[in-house]
């Protein structure tokens, strides 16, 4: 009974909290002014203060439910309803059981602007492309896309406008995916405004030719600019003028066009204040592509004999006078088919002024030394002209490639050897024509034909006079006599030619059969004009008439495996070569056949994403060339006499290294490094006799070897919280050989070892800072000589841009050089510029004043170390120039 009684009193009280409840609930709707109900609606029910003491969503159909909570206080109640498009509404509680409708009304809500900033540089990588956008590196003060450029990491630029990519030479550099300039790209680099450009794109592995990607391997790695695209829709030119004292001037015009169907640079230089503008001529990878094609072309014999250039920039110490007329267009015809034309027009004036020591050290003869003083002019006169069609699409391939060179220079030197007043006059004319040929085309079953054929023809007549009186116990018997004259002319013709069929499969197999042919002749005398007029050789022995022919057959198989994670190359040519030349003065008349087989390969082993292992061997037969084998003598310069006694020199070579190269472009940190061996194995040696006076050499029949090591590193980081690239590197190279001289063999051992540091920092907006230093220690010494002779040369480089205003900039560089000498005094230059820009900003003009060599140095002595010779030579150089300049961008 008890219980019956509890459980019904749990009852009782339940029904009355249920009622209780029950009368403390606010019900109601939501709808918009369509009568459309409205889900998920805010209701909140509002007291005093404004305070949210309950709150609640509409369903599904707009409708709600509320409930009071019980100790609230029930007078001045507010029932709030809002959502998101809709205005709020309110309205006030005054009972419990009558619902409350709602109809709401729409209402545009702007949402805040979010701005998210990220100023750190990125670079993205795409597959085997990494980007790099410009404007995360530049500075105002860069005018140039080269100035950029050479702060990206991962990336230098040597002073000869060579670039590099993780210590890799690139092979080319395109402009929007064009080839516009081959690899002549000091041409973009210094012309390009940097404000044009929206990323430089590194491009690993690049394979140019379409239809040969992913089935022949490349190893290339090639620089693209991509153009912003208001910059493609209109015609962009920097245009420059500046003038200073004495007499000083600098003028540059220029007009780009970057659209998609039409690219050009075009424009026209000059100066009188050391800038080089030949440098813009520059084919940095002319060496590489002449022995791809197998094209020995002949270097020109004769020089003035002169100390050549000092280790400065050529801004340093160059005297010039120079105009350069450079025309660059490519017009995209249609998909994949372009035509282009490059022409360049160079003109120069160039003087220099050094006296030179030398030193040879020779333990049984004792140490041999000469001096030297000379005044130099060289008159350089340089045309280019190219024209090229090129059609490269996915399954058809057809390039063909016209150029043409012609240069004429003429150079005077008045110079005093060993005390002994001399003149000389030297004329070089050089006319290079020549035509490639590259064809290829798909089958239906995805094989590919090749044809290819490659025609040139060279000559480059040389004159050098000297006069009066060089040595007249060596040239005339003891008479005095009043010129010298040395002519050499090597007229070439060579062809090559070859076709090949590849089939693509997962190792794609190609096989290559071709011939080449080369047909010169080496004409030359050294003769003497007397006194009273008449003119005689200087001996019977002082004449050359070779006649010279090399004909080759050849084979090639090659096997390409284009993996993922491993891909291989291998090679394996064969070459059937015939040399014959002849010289009846000399009774010279030899034809000789040689089989050669020279092996191939490389591998690459991408070890991770972002980083892989390279290794390569190669075995190569060589054999000499016409300057190899000619009897007579030649002058090649006023103190060095040249000829030959042996048979054509066949050299083995064997090159092997292994590379690791690591990357990772979130951090934006690079890293390489490399080990090289080779070894050089001829049949002949050359000797050298020489004395105060004058040297002779000459080629002999003995064996000779040369073996070289070399190791490099380098490293690239950028620092995100400091905003700086950090860059290292080092290398140690060694080379031994032998050197005959004065009837003695010498074997020598040189060292080289470099170290080198920078910091290039964007301290702000306003201020950038750069820095390097390059430690080079060279050390040559012989097992025949008790001595060894080294000396160190420490090279520092700095800058300061400085932006006070938006368009005022301060920059301030300095240079300095140290060398430490071993029985010497010390060498120590210090060399600083200076320049204050103002842009108008409205009229797209700038103001500049340029103030370059501060301190006014005008000499300047370089030393150089090679096995047992010791070279000394001072330089003037140019003193203080200031400059004014006016430069128009359009």
């Amino acid at each position: 009974m008890i219980a019956t009684n509890k459980w019904l009193g749990a009852f009782i009280l339940w029904m009355l909290l249920t009622v209780v409840c029950h009368a403390q609930t606010i019900k109601g709707t939501v709808t918009d002014s369509l009568g459309k109900p409205v889900s998920f609606a805010s209701v909140n029910l509002k007291g005093a203060g404004n305070l949210i003491i309950a709150y609640t969503t509409s369903g599904d159909k707009g409708a709600f439910s509320l409930n009071v909570p019980a100790d609230a206080d029930k007078n001045g109640l507010q029932l709030e309803v809002s959502c998101i498009g809709f205005k709020k509404e309110s309205k006030p509680v005054g009972s419990f059981t009558t619902p409350y409708n709602f109809k709401l009304h729409g209402a545009v809500s702007m949402l805040k602007t979010v701005t998210i900033k990220d100023n750190k540089p990125r670079a993205r990588l795409s597959g085997d492309t990494l980007s790099y956008k410009v404007s995360d590196f530049s500075s105002p003060q860069d005018r140039v896309i080269g100035d950029v450029i050479k702060k990206l990491p991962g990336i230098d630029v040597d002073d000869n406008g060579k670039i590099k990519y993780n210590g890799k030479a690139i092979s080319n550099l395109y402009i929007g995916g064009d080839n516009l300039l081959d690899d002549k790209y000091n041409i973009a680099t210094k012309t390009i405004p940097n404000g044009v450009v929206d990323q430089v794109q590194v491009m690993e592995n690049h394979q140019p030719i379409k239809m040969l990607k992913d089935k022949v391997n490349s190893d290339d790695v090639a620089l693209n600019l991509t153009i912003k695209k208001d910059a493609k829709l209109q015609l962009i030119g920097q245009e420059t003028v500046g003038a200073g004292l004495p007499g000083n001037y600098y003028g540059e015009l220029n007009a780009m066009m970057f659209k998609d169907k039409y690219k050009a640079i075009n424009y026209i230089k000059g100066n009188n204040v050391g800038n080089d503008v030949s440098n813009d001529l520059v084919s940095h990878n002319l060496g590489d592509y002449l022995a791809r094609i197998d094209n020995d072309k002949p270097g020109a014999v004769l020089s003035l004999g002169t100390a050549g250039d000092p280790d400065l920039p050529r801004n340093r110490y160059l005297f010039n006078r120079a105009g350069l007329f450079n025309l660059n267009n490519l017009w995209n015809l249609k998909k994949d088919v372009q035509f282009r034309t490059n022409f360049s027009y160079l003109r120069d004036a160039q003087r220099q002024d050094y006296t030179k020591t030398t030193d040879i050290f020779s333990p049984n003869t004792g140490n041999i030394h000469y001096s030297e003083t000379q005044r130099n002019s060289r008159r350089p006169d340089l045309f280019h002209t190219q024209v090229l069609l090129n059609v490269n699409k996915p399954k058809f391939y057809l390039n063909d490639n016209l150029v043409a060179d012609y240069s004429h220079n003429s150079s005077y030197s008045a110079l005093v050897s060993n005390g002994v007043p001399l003149n000389q006059n030297f004329k070089d004319n050089l006319a290079d024509f020549s035509n490639e040929f590259n064809y290829m085309n798909t089958f239906k079953s995805n094989n590919i034909i090749e044809l290819y054929s490659y025609v040139d023809h060279i000559s480059e007549p040389e004159s050098r006079d000297i006069e009066p009186n060089l040595n007249p116990n060596i040239f005339n018997h003891g008479v005095n006599y009043n010129l010298l004259t040395q002519h050499v002319n090597i007229p070439t013709w060579f062809t090559n030619n070859y076709v090949s069929y590849k089939i693509p499969r997962a190792i794609t197999q190609s096989y290559k059969v071709g011939f080449s042919a080369q047909s010169q002749q080496l004409n030359s005398d050294l003769t003497i004009t007397q006194n009273n007029g008449t003119y005689n050789l200087v001996a019977d022995s002082a004449r050359n008439n070779l006649d010279w022919k090399r004909n080759k057959l050849y084979g090639e198989a090659g096997y390409d495996f284009p993996g993922k994670i491993l891909k291989f190359s291998v090679q394996l040519p064969v070459n059937l070569l015939n040399s014959s030349y002849s010289d009846p003065h000399y009774k010279q008349d030899v034809s000789q056949t040689n089989l050669y087989f020279n092996p191939r390969a490389s591998l690459k082993y991408q070890s991770g994403i972002e980083n892989y292992f390279t290794l390569n061997y190669g075995y190569r037969n060589q054999i000499g060339n016409i300057q190899d084998i000619y009897r007579g003598s030649i002058l090649s310069n006023y103190r060095s006499i040249v000829a030959n006694n042996a048979d054509l020199t066949e050299r083995q070579s064997q090159n092997a290294g292994i590379a690791f190269n690591y990357h990772k472009a979130i951090t934006l940190f690079f890293f390489g490094l490399s080990a090289n061996y080779s070894h050089v194995s001829a049949n002949t040696i050359s000797s050298s006799i020489l004395d105060n006076n004058i040297s002779r050499r000459i080629v002999l029949p003995f064996d000779n070897n040369i073996d070289s090591w070399n190791f490099s590193g380098s490293i690239s980081k950028y620092n995100f919280d400091l905003r700086t690239t950090f860059s290292a590197n080092a290398s140690y190279a060694t080379t031994k050989l032998n050197q005959l001289q004065n009837g003695l063999t010498l074997p020598y051992n040189t060292i080289s070892k470099g170290f080198g540091v920078g910091a290039d920092t964007k301290v702000s907006q306003k201020v950038n800072f750069s820095y390097k230093a390059n430690l080079g220690l060279t050390t040559s010494k012989s097992s025949a000589v008790a001595t060894s002779s080294d000396f160190q040369r420490l090279v520092q480089s700095a800058s300061v841009n400085y932006a006070p205003l938006a368009n005022l900039y301060f920059n301030i560089s300095g240079d300095h050089y140290y060398t430490h000498q071993q029985a010497a005094n010390d060498l120590k230059y210090m060399f600083a510029d200076a320049s204050i820009r103002y842009r108008f900003t409205k009229t797209k003009l700038d103001l500049e004043v340029t103030a370059q060599n501060l301190f006014d140095t005008k000499n300047y002595t370089a030393v150089y170390l090679s096995a047992n010779v010791y070279t000394s030579s001072t330089y003037t150089i140019p003193g203080r120039i200031v400059l004014a300049k006016m430069m128009f961008t359009l």
